[in-house]
């Protein structure tokens, strides 16, 4: 294997990144990745963004260079893939910064789950075990907002990209050669797709745990409040728990608190929301849980019964003979909640029938034979 360029090359003139992006587009693929910081924020706060090319290590500093234009445009550029490694936070960074998903998209991590390497494996293990080079990870928790970056912090994020070329251009081979090339453009299409969408606050209270526990009136205050959090904490610009605690939105949805001092009883509002907010919180409590039952949420499944977990039991069997036989991990091909959304979905007496991730690829993979299981 030719020698791999590992020096890190500073770029912090605008000039300069134009030049390079006039270079890349010419390109069939590029490596990318971020540094950021979000400790304090809602939203992540751009440090660092590297490119490798194959010729070199390139550090964009975006509190230096003023205009991103041509690097914005590189990131839509539909001939040249972006190349990176379990992408779902980088591609936060780049929608906060540059109001853009880079796209074609390749995740490394997931394509080279889908050839056998391993399921949800970082970026050095995969370098090690395709290359067999070890990459420190001594930086990952430094301050990258500082400046000047310190010489292990530049090295760090060369690294992060410097093998990222080669290990893609493996992995594509393997998956050629599977004949599953096909998977990996499906489900990065997707989480592109899913990034460009962004999460809507009306539905963030389907992730509350416990929230099966609560009748209709109940999560019309649930999904009330949780959607309140998700607009303040944006709006302000700092995490979520900061304002109030995911548990306390649960208890002011269970208990449907009428005055203040039932507010204070509750852990997990910090006394300052109270003080500014008591009586919006109030106010919200008491319109969703006057709501209509007919403009409430509808109940949310609870856990499987005895019954619906042996169907359970022996479709997830079924999936892990399948894996085994493809030599990837069960979880690439289906997910625990996707597999009790299947059980679940025969009411009345009606059929099983797929749910919205059993499709494309999964389908003929596996999905189809689950159902045929299920409806035999």
């Amino acid at each position: 294997m030719a020698a791999i360029p590992v020096e890190p090359i500073w770029v912090e003139e605008t000039a300069e990144l134009n030049r390079l992006c006039e270079r890349w587009q010419q390109q069939a693929a590029i490596a990318i990745d971020t540094e950021f910081m979000r400790s304090t924020t809602f939203y992540p706060e751009a440090a660092l963004f590297q490119v490798g090319d194959g010729q070199g290590c390139y550090l964009l500093d975006p509190l230096a260079i003023d205009d991103f234009s041509a690097f914005r445009a590189l990131m839509l550029n539909p001939r040249v893939t972006k190349v990176m490694h379990s992408c779902s936070e980088d591609l936060e960074v780049f929608q906060t910064f540059l109001q853009v998903v880079p796209k074609p998209l390749f995740d490394t991590q997931l394509a080279a789950a889908m050839v056998g390497q391993g399921f949800s494996l970082g970026y050095a293990p995969l370098v090690e075990r395709l290359l067999g080079v070890a990459i420190p990870k001594s930086e990952t928790r430094s301050d990258w907002l500082q400046r000047p970056l310190s010489q292990p912090q530049l090295h760090y994020a060369a690294l992060d990209v410097a093998y990222l070329l080669v290990v893609y251009a493996l992995i594509l081979k393997q998956l050629k050669a599977a004949q599953r090339l096909h998977w990996v453009q499906e489900d990065c299409a997707a989480v592109v797709e899913q990034a460009e969408q962004g999460t809507d606050p009306e539905q963030l209270y389907l992730k509350v745990k416990l929230a099966w526990k609560l009748n209709r009136q109940q999560l019309a205050v649930l999904k009330t409040l949780v959607a309140w959090r998700e607009l303040q904490a944006r709006a302000r610009n700092v995490p979520r728990n900061r304002l109030v605690k995911e548990r306390a939105l649960w208890d002011m949805a269970a208990r449907l608190p009428t005055r203040e001092s039932q507010l204070k009883a509750i852990e997990g509002i910090p006394p300052r929301v109270i003080r500014a907010q008591v009586e919006e919180l109030l106010e919200m409590i008491s319109q969703a849980s006057e709501l209509p039952e007919e403009q409430c949420p509808a109940l949310l499944p609870p856990p499987l019964t005895p019954a619906e977990g042996q169907v359970f039991k022996q479709l997830r069997g079924r999936v892990r003979e399948i894996a085994e036989s493809l030599q990837v991990a069960p979880e690439i091909l289906v997910r625990k909640k996707d597999l009790e959304e299947l059980v679940r979905s025969a009411t009345n007496g009606a059929n099983y029938q797929f749910n919205g991730s059993l499709t494309g690829w999964r389908q003929q993979v596996v999905g189809d034979e689950l159902l045929a299981m299920l409806n035999a």
